[in-house]
């Protein structure tokens, strides 16, 4: 059974840091892309970042970058997301999902952020912010 598995989520004030893990299993880690999500009271939910597991290439969104930074340790199936200099405005739950990039007869994307399908979800952890 494919599961994600969030932490590290947690109260701090403006300018402080986070680090959340993603702690993934049941799937071969380098034939998949983990994401980072984040959605907001009212909001829409959107993506923070993502990191390829076989390539370890990482990309952001524009308001994160910086600031935050998506790591892995394949030993261990596990993604990191290291947030510093937080904002209020980055309070959310952030969860972490998997696309797979690859099976055993084709690549669908190299990248982990082109055309991809997070159809596996972590439960999620919040992350609040404060002044």
């Amino acid at each position: 059974e494919v599961q994600l598995v969030e932490s590290g989520g947690g109260l701090v004030q403006a300018g402080e840091s986070l680090r959340l893990s993603c702690a993934a299993s049941g799937f071969t880690f380098d034939d998949y892309a983990i994401g980072w999500f984040r959605q907001a009271p009212g909001k829409e939910r959107e993506r923070v970042g993502c990191i390829s597991g076989s390539e370890g290439s990482a990309y952001y969104v524009d308001s994160v970058k910086g600031r935050f930074t998506i790591s892995s340790d394949n030993a261990k199936n596990t993604v990191y997301l290291q947030m510093n200099s937080l904002k209020p405005e980055d309070t959310a739950v952030y969860y972490c999902a998997a696309a797979r990039l690859r099976t055993l007869v084709r690549v669908i994307s190299t990248r982990c952020n082109g055309n991809v399908d997070y159809n596996t979800w972590g439960q999620g952890t919040q992350v609040t912010v404060s002044d």
